[in-house]
This record gives structure tokens, C-alpha cells and sequence, in this order.
């Protein structure tokens, strides 16, 4: 079912079954409206070397990298400049299967032709199931996010390893990273260490933490990929977008710590009233994982409707996957 079908189908379960735990609210920025800052109301002039400074002080990145650090207006931006980039490269690029069908939509209007692999919870394979296919002699780009979604957990050391490895089969691959759903700083060791490899480029933007999409981020470049810069540098932000990324990163700087805080509530919220073999269902890492709010479960949504009264997203909305499970939310 897709993302669009499935928001149907919500409506009019919870109109029809009210008696529904939703376990199914997607939309963070209408969840959480009340912690949004306002924009700023004066009109100074914001550079994007000094933001792109403030950034890397933030995530405790070396401030010399800030010839490396983009400024973009989030993360969907970025990966439309990267997405161009790699098509007049001719490079090949891995998309996860059943994180966020935007991933493809941009990959696609950008001229390439994605290639998938699996992330969520399967039987018999780890998470994620990296391509086995041999190196060619083109660039090669794996896109995973770090937390994922619908995971709602870190990478694990393991799986950081099995991502180096795969770097180093070959010197022309590279790892695009989507950190979006990380709220913390510094980022988490998974990430550093993928970015200590120097054939990274991490992804960030104020979509979640500070709860303003599309407004502004920083794409944080790998040692050997400056011929990116000058693409980012031809699409800056407005100064509005500037002036209010300034504002977000030091007026509200501890924003994105009580968006986590509230979100962990929230999910304490819903783990009091899911049944117990629903609870139990959920991994310990996606339960523990502070500020998450997907929760996978390995039942499929009609029995957890049907037999529990829990209104959960199947795991065809994030994508295509051949996991019977779902994914549990809790926003609402």
C-alpha cells in the first residue's frame, strides 16, 4: 500500500473504529506544532561561512571542514544536487528499498536509474543487506540513513563494519549518509566512523530536530569531492532561510534535545497500552533508542488491527519490501 493510499485508509479506520490505538501518525511537524520557533522578524545579512562554522561547532566536526560543509536549503535539496553530480558522472547508486520512496522520485528526476537493497527486519538477512554485486570501474553510491527509518535505531558496529568493507572492495565507492532523524550532537559513533573513512558524505538539515522542512542544511563533503561545491554554491538559500537557520542554531540551540525528550514520552505513552505480545514484538534497539519514534514490528498491520485494536502502517508505505511486519509510530 502506498504512502498516499494508506492516509485514506487511516481516516477512515479511526473514523469508523475510533476505539483504534493510532499507532500510525507520520507527520512530526503537526505532532509536536507547539515547540516549533517562529521565524526571526529582523532582516540582517547571513553569511553561509559563518552558519556552515556554527554547524560544524555544533556536531564537534573540525572547523576546517568548512570548506566542505554546503549550505543547502535540507536534505531533499542536497541529494538533488548530489543526484545530478553522479548522473554526468555515470555512477552507479544503491538506494534502501523501504526507507523513503522520496529517495527514488529525486534519484529518477535527476536522470539516474537506482538500484535497491533491503533494510527492514527480514528472517533471513541482516539490516541492511548490502549489494553483492562485484565493483565496476564507474562511482559507486550507497544512500543510507543513520538513524533509519522505519529501523528507529543506529547502526550497529557490526553493520558499520560490513559498510567499510564494502568501501573498501573497491576505491570508487562512496556512502551518502542521511542523518536527518539524529538528534543528538555530536553525531552518533556510527556516523563519525563512516565519515573517518574520507569516502562519505554526510547529509543534515533542521527538518526534524527544529521542525522546519525544507529550510536548511548543510551537505558535509568527502576530502576528494570538492567539484560538488560549486553546484551548491550556484543554489544558496534566501537570506529568510539563512536568517532563520541562524536563529535555529543558536537562539534555539537546545531544541532538538527537547524534541527527543518529548518524543520519548511520547513513546512511553504507547508502550503503555500496546498489548504485551505487541510490546514484546518491538527490538530492544528501536525501543531504547532515545527521540525514536518507529517501532517495528514483525506482525503484519491487519492481524495487529484485527486482533489487537492497533492502528499500525504496513511496511509497503516505506517502500518496496517483502516484510510482512509493520511499523508502529508514536506521534499520536
Amino acid at each position: 500500500m502506498r504512502f498516499e493510499d494508506f492516509q485514506d485508509f487511516r481516516r477512515r479506520q479511526l473514523t469508523e473504529s475510533p476505539s483504534l490505538l493510532d499507532a500510525a501518525e507520520t507527520n512530526v511537524y503537526r505532532a509536536l506544532a507547539a515547540l516549533r520557533p517562529e521565524p526571526p522578524t529582523d532582516l540582517r545579512t547571513v553569511y553561509r561561512c559563518d552558519l556552515a562554522r556554527t554547524w560544524l561547532r555544533r556536531y564537534e566536526l573540525p572547523e576546517e571542514w568548512s570548506r566542505r560543509a554546503m549550505v543547502c536549503r535540507g536534505v531533499r535539496h542536497g541529494l538533488e544536487v548530489v543526484f545530478r553530480r553522479l548522473h554526468a558522472e555515470r555512477a552507479r547508486l544503491w538506494l534502501p528499498s523501504d526507507v523513503y520512496p522520496v529517495y527514488f522520485e529525486l534519484a529518477r528526476a535527476a536522470g539516474l536509474a537506482p538500484a535497491s537493497y533491503p533494510t527492514l527486519p527480514a528472517p533471513t538477512l541482516p539490516a541492511p543487506a548490502l549489494p553483492g554485486e562485484a565493483a565496476t570501474d564507474r562511482p559507486e553510491y550507497l544512500l543510507l540513513a543513520n538513524p533509519s527509518k522505519p529501523l528507529g535505531r543506529h547502526l550497529s558496529e557490526p553493520e558499520c563494519s560490513a559498510l567499510i568493507s564494502w568501501l573498501d572492495d573497491a576505491p570508487h565507492r562512496y556512502l551518502l549518509i542521511d542523518t536527518v532523524y539524529d538528534l543528538a550532537a555530536p553525531f552518533a559513533a556510527g556516523t563519525r566512523r563512516l565519515l573517518a573513512t574520507g569516502r562519505a558524505v554526510l547529509l543534515h538539515s533542521v527538518t526534524k530536530g527544529w521542525l522546519w522542512p525544507r529550510t536548511f542544511g548543510v551537505v558535509l563533503l568527502g576530502p576528494d569531492q570538492s567539484d560538488l561545491a560549486e553546484a551548491f554554491r550556484a543554489q544558496p538559500p534566501t537570506q529568510d532561510q539563512l536568517r532563520l537557520a541562524d536563529r535555529l542554531l543558536t537562539d534555539h540551540a537546545d531544541l532538538p534535545h527537547r524534541v527527543a525528550e518529548e518524543l520519548t514520552t511520547r513513546a512511553d505513552r504507547l508502550f503503555d497500552r500496546l498489548p504485551a505480545e505487541v510490546l514484546g514484538a518491538i527490538p530492544t534497539a528501536s525501543r531504547t533508542s532515545p527521540g525514536n519514534y518507529f517501532f517495528p514490528v514483525d506482525i503484519p498491520s491487519e492481524t495487529l488491527r484485527h486482533e489487537h485494536g492497533v492502528l499500525a502502517l504496513p511496511a509497503t508505505v516505506f517502500g518496496d519490501t517483502t516484510w510482512p511486519g509493520s511499523v508502529l509510530t508514536s506521534l499520536a
